[in-house]
């Protein structure tokens, strides 16, 4: 478990956390969200043991931040990492795994297990720049998967990557998430709503909201968009039993909350689309990332 305290962290005059108070235990991927200058480097900086707060605690285990039970539990991932251009990766990966406390054979073999999670086994004897950009990214994902942590800082995981890169990045993170807690940064906000259902927001050095599964007891929700922009669509569901209220998000974008006590509201709504020929092109149940944020 990693827990921070009341912790605050200035750079001079510049206060850059303010009593930032949160609790990350083992499961499901966490989502850090802020905009440029919220404070989330230097959160994954603290967290790290990279920095000291200024005040209050960062705990691992109920241990202080740097500790020696910390090591080789936790990994992190800057968003700017990069891989030596002169050296081989298996070679790069091994130096790193010595550095953990592995003797030579045992390196060589975390090696390979790292590299075959990532599904770079063979490309190991390759250079960073002889790999695409996506690879390049596993391979450093692969760097920080040594030692098997149980916890790992991933910051920007799939930045400035093509379309299918990032897929390759999201699969790899869904597909380790039952052995490793990541903590994922990203102002995809896309991308963190496949990943993690829960989500820290930062704001000007503040946590300002935290958010799980967000609806009452007494409400649901659904997210709907339509294929073609309707002006009256509001009026077209209006009847449906169970209905409480509908907002247009975006165009062709509607949130719909209904009454939980009607179970069936879903197939009720698809139903009426059916019946008034409206074509749909997705409905997500419950809110957004994005509409559980800001709406």
């Amino acid at each position: 478990m990693i827990e921070l305290k009341n912790v605050s962290k200035h750079f001079a005059s510049n206060q850059v956390l303010t009593n930032v108070s949160m609790t990350v235990e083992s499961g499901e991927p966490v989502a850090i969200i802020g905009p440029n200058g919220a404070g989330k480097t230097t959160l994954f900086s603290l967290i790290s043991g990279f920095i000291s707060p200024s005040s209050g605690e960062v705990l691992f285990d109920g241990d202080t931040i740097p500790h020696a039970a910390q090591f080789g539990k936790l990994a992190v991932l800057p968003q700017d990492a990069q891989l030596d251009p002169r050296f081989s990766i298996e070679k790069q990966l091994a130096f790193f795994a010595k550095l953990q406390g592995f003797a030579k054979a045992p390196a060589l073999s975390e090696v390979t297990r790292v590299l075959s999670q990532v599904g770079l086994i063979e490309h190991k004897t390759k250079k960073p720049q002889e790999l695409s950009h996506g690879m390049r990214k596993r391979a450093c994902i692969a760097q920080a998967l040594i030692g098997s942590p149980s916890f790992v800082l991933l910051d920007e995981a799939t930045a400035g990557l093509d379309p299918i890169h990032a897929k390759e990045i999201r699969e790899l993170i869904a597909g380790l998430s039952s052995e490793i807690t990541f903590i994922l940064s990203s102002h995809d906000l896309a991308e963190l709503e496949r990943l993690c259902q829960r989500v820290f927001v930062f704001e000007a050095g503040s946590l300002k909201q935290y958010s799980g599964d967000i609806d009452t007891q007494n409400h649901a929700y659904l997210t709907l968009r339509l294929k073609q922009h309707s002006d009256d669509f509001d009026k077209t569901i209006s009847g449906l039993n169970g209905l409480t209220q509908i907002k247009t998000t975006q165009s062709r974008e509607y949130l719909i909350e209904y009454d939980a006590s009607v179970t069936d509201f879903d197939i009720l709504l698809l139903q009426h689309l059916h019946q008034k020929q409206i074509a749909y092109q997705q409905i997500y149940n419950g809110k957004t990332l994005e509409n559980q944020l800001f709406d």
